[in-house]
Parts: C-alpha cells; structure tokens; sequence
C-alpha cells in the first residue's frame, strides 16, 4: 500500500540489489541532495528535510521523487537516517525521535571550526562522529564524508568489473556497517570498513583520504598512512582551506 507524506503518494520500491528502504535525510545541500536523488533513482523512499521547511524543498520533491518532509518526519523513517548537515546543526535535531528509532543513523559531515565554531571535546580528541553520537545518545555510523558531492554525483557505476571509487565506512555495529557499505555498493562505488567510530578520525578534513577519488586498496592505504599526531594539523589546514567557501553556522 502506497503512503502519504504531506500528500505526496511514495511509489513502490523497484530496488534490484537491495530490499526496498525507508530513508530520511536530514539536510539538503550538497551531499544530502546528491544522496537523495541518488538513492530515489535506485527506488528507495526517501524523505529529505531541512531546517527552513517542506516548502523550499517543494521543487527538488517534484524533479526528484523524494518526499519534503519536516526533520521530525524524516528522522522517523525505519531504516536509514543520514544527517548531511553541519556539525553544530546536530544539536537542533530532534534528538528524542532518533533516540525512539531503531534505523541506523549516518553521519555524513564534517567538523570545521570556520564554519562550526571550537568544539570543545572535538579539540580533546573525540572524533567528529564520537561527539554527535554522543549529543544525540546513541550509535552513529560514519560515511558519506570522504567524498566530494560531483564525485558521488557523478562518478558512480554499476560496472562492478570496472575501477570503482571507493568510500570508508566507520563504526561500531558491524551489522550497521554492512548495511551502510551495501548502499554505497548500490550506489555505484566501493565500499571499504573504516574500522570503529574512534577510528573515524581517518577519514575526517585534510586526512591522506579525505575528498580524493580513491579505489579500494588506495583509500585503505591511504587511511593507514594517516598519522594520529598530525590530527591538529590535518583540521588547521583543511580548516584554512575550506574556510572561505564556509559560512559561519548561527543555529
């Protein structure tokens, strides 16, 4: 039976590689719409929301298929949540919906104290998605990051026997994990594990891995390189670089 979000019938699921999924995402820029196109095109329902209402995302709805939604609806959906929004942007989420929901929740941005301000326990040592798994009170996968938006856009193929990109997958529930990398797979790229959430530093701004277009053995090469004594300095200059393109975030 098909349902009904702000009177949008969703269609049925055609989805050939992958049982059919209920998916929210929350943010719609970049990464967030790329991933809603994408993942609608392959048949999944997707809602996608924002902060500023159903309403702006009215005509991306009516060219893509996905459903607007409000971000309490889309954090309500039964598989996959994805958060493409900026860091500081978490803490206006509403956290007791995602506490209530069993869907795996991905978190797909990234920390930049030019955009997001100094967090404090970030600055100590957490990783970027340790501190939102935290604010929120409950697992988070991290994936999506490491890739730049017309990469995932545009460079994906269901050519399995062809060179792929590939995207790390960090977390702790292995079963979470799997289903995050069959996604990605669907989507036309490689998936590798990125080990656990405090191992997702990895694959945070101005790491070896971070937004190049990788394969599978160079970005897991790529992600042992990285050198935990040079987080500070992978943050400063990924942070210097991106900053003017970055509009600090005021909630």
């Amino acid at each position: 039976m098909n349902t009904t979000v702000y009177g949008r019938p969703q269609n049925k699921c055609h989805s050939e590689r992958n049982s059919c999924m209920n998916i929210g995402i929350i943010g719609s820029g970049n990464i967030g719409s790329t991933l809603a196109r994408n993942l609608r095109a392959l048949g999944h329902e997707v809602l996608i929301a924002n902060s500023r209402g159903p309403s702006t995302l009215s005509a991306f709805a009516a060219e893509t298929g996905v459903v607007a939604a409000t971000p309490e609806q889309a954090a309500k959906e039964k598989d996959l949540v994805i958060l493409a929004i900026p860091q500081l942007a978490v803490t206006d989420l509403p956290i007791s919906v995602l506490q209530a929901n069993s869907a795996v929740v991905v978190d797909a941005g990234n920390y930049y104290p030019a955009r997001d301000g100094t967090v404090t326990k970030i600055e100590a040592g957490a990783t970027d998605s340790e501190w939102i798994a935290s604010v929120l009170g409950r697992p988070v996968i991290k994936a999506f990051n490491n890739i730049l938006a017309a990469s995932l856009a545009r460079l994906g193929t269901a050519d399995e026997t062809r060179a792929r990109i590939a995207l790390s997958v960090a977390g702790d529930d292995p079963t979470a994990k799997q289903l995050v990398q069959s996604v990605i797979r669907e989507m036309g790229f490689d998936a590798i594990d990125g080990g656990t959430l405090s191992d997702s530093w990895r694959q945070q701004p101005g790491t070896p891995g971070y937004c190049k277009d990788m394969s599978a053995p160079q970005l897991k090469a790529a992600l042992a390189s990285a050198d935990r004594a040079e987080i500070l300095r992978y943050r400063m200059e990924a942070n210097e670089a991106a900053a003017p393109y970055l509009t600090p975030f005021k909630g």
